[in-house]
């Protein structure tokens, strides 16, 4: 006879089951939109020495979820074993895998579909529960971000190669009156990281408790308008709003704008985006800038870069219950009304356009738009434990990285919280990053 307690459980580990079958399906379909809306030519190329070419992206995602969910959850053979070495990320840099011995397009859509189709069986036949890589689907829910993840990188891909438009996506949403000013967060304790999410991953973990001075903090990411003002100002020209470093890449790398900003003979700036010279919208938050730029904008604006811990305070604190939120909004998961993600839209919305993914401060956009480039440099958590393996964070502690928090318009949900660590080095900006601005409090703030 099955108890309440066992139905219960059962109608739980089912609704969780159909919970990873949606979000390994939604991951599925964007690597098919991503790989099947250009020709054999397009996936083969090496559209950037920074990227993987498409295909590769394409077989190195079914070699992970090979690894992780047909060997290792579902105790299975191997379904291509003598390709391990080919995809693993370690083994060959970006540069030089165009020279790899590759499945081609075809042999690469035949093998991610045929580990899938085990996936499904292995999934059916989990109980989710008990050992740790499984618990709470966890390892299903890693090979899903890993996916999303490998489809930014898809997306960024894009956005680099050059030829006829081959993305289309709705406007995002515009307003006439963007927001701005700061917030000022009172100083304080606060939960860091977490504990009881069960998809976070290894560098999220484990919660702990902060002291975070008071601060103030831009209530909305930086927009072009403003980026312009630093532009119009000289600042890409005087060496005294740059680091030593961030001065030297200027002059190597020929900085003179964000990636993908062209001006015309009449002086007005467009954008590329996607392959689509794009008027530049005023209101929108600038991307594709490097930490480095977005220092010296900074060093302009006399403020600063928030720290890691000042942007999770902003994002997470909820001073009327003195607890700290999964999203800036509440505990629900991410929509349409509150957060642009997902590739719903190519580009960021302005700012301002969407109130109800504030945080309780007042806030805007933490969540979605834009990857926040912050001051810290990506190192782990106080009684922080690799896991399931120490490729994904361990080996990148210490670096010389900086740590970008909130997502962008090309994140999917599944891999953004407010607890969600990113990095990548300073001179990155390939990337769909931006950046917001903090300050210390003087005596006129209190």
């Amino acid at each position: 006879m099955t108890t309440k307690h066992s139905a219960i459980d059962n109608s739980e580990t089912e609704r969780l089951r159909d919970r990873i079958a949606d979000v390994l399906t939604r991951a599925r379909e964007r690597t098919t939109l991503l790989t099947g809306s250009v020709d054999e030519p397009d996936l083969i190329a090496q559209h950037s020495p920074l990227m993987s070419p498409l295909v590769w992206d394409l077989a190195h995602i079914g070699n992970q979820e090979e690894l992780w969910l047909v060997r290792d959850v579902g105790g299975r053979d191997p379904v291509r074993a003598d390709i391990d070495e080919l995809y693993d990320a370690f083994k060959h840099a970006r540069a030089n895998r165009p020279g790899l011995p590759l499945l081609d397009p075809g042999q690469a859509r035949d093998y991610v579909g045929t580990v899938r189709d085990r996936v499904w069986d292995v999934l059916d036949r989990s109980a989710l529960r008990g050992d740790r890589l499984v618990d709470g689907g966890f390892a299903f829910g890693m090979i899903a971000q890993h996916e999303q993840q490998h489809d930014e990188t898809m997306l960024a891909t894009h956005q680099l190669r050059t030829g006829p438009a081959v993305l289309s996506a709705p406007a995002p949403p515009t307003v006439t009156t963007p927001v701005g000013g700061e917030v000022i967060i009172p100083t304080g304790e606060f939960t860091m990281g977490t504990s009881t999410e069960p998809w976070a991953l290894d560098n999220e973990r484990p919660a702990h408790r902060v002291q975070v001075p008071a601060f103030a903090i831009d209530a909305a990411p930086i927009t072009n308008a403003q980026y312009l003002e630093f532009i119009a100002d000289g600042g890409y020209d005087r060496p005294e709003l740059w680091s030593q470093r961030g001065w030297a890449h200027r002059g190597e790398a020929g900085l003179v704008a964000p990636q993908f900003w062209e001006r015309d003979p009449a002086g007005q700036w467009w954008r590329r985006v996607f392959g689509v010279p794009t008027p530049l919208r005023p209101h929108q938050p600038v991307v594709h800038v490097c930490w480095f730029e977005a220092e010296a904008y900074a060093n302009w604006a006399d403020k600063r870069l928030p720290t890691e811990a000042e942007w999770e305070k902003a994002a997470r604190f909820d001073p009327a219950t003195a607890t700290s939120r999964r999203y800036p909004w509440g505990n629900t998961e991410p929509d349409s009304g509150t957060a642009n993600l997902g590739q719903h839209h190519l580009e960021p919305a302005d700012v301002g356009a969407y109130p109800a993914g504030a945080s309780p401060a007042g806030v805007h956009q933490l969540i979605g738009d834009v990857w926040e480039w912050t001051a810290s440099g990506f190192d782990p958590y106080p009684g922080f434990r690799a896991f399931p393996y120490a490729e994904y964070s361990d080996v990148f502690f210490g670096g010389d990285y900086r740590v970008l928090r909130g997502g962008s318009f090309g994140t999917d949900p599944v891999a953004c919280r407010s607890t969600f660590r990113n990095w990548d080095h300073p001179i990155r900006r390939q990337i769909f990053s931006g950046f917001r601005l903090a300050r210390d409090l003087g005596a006129a703030d209190v």
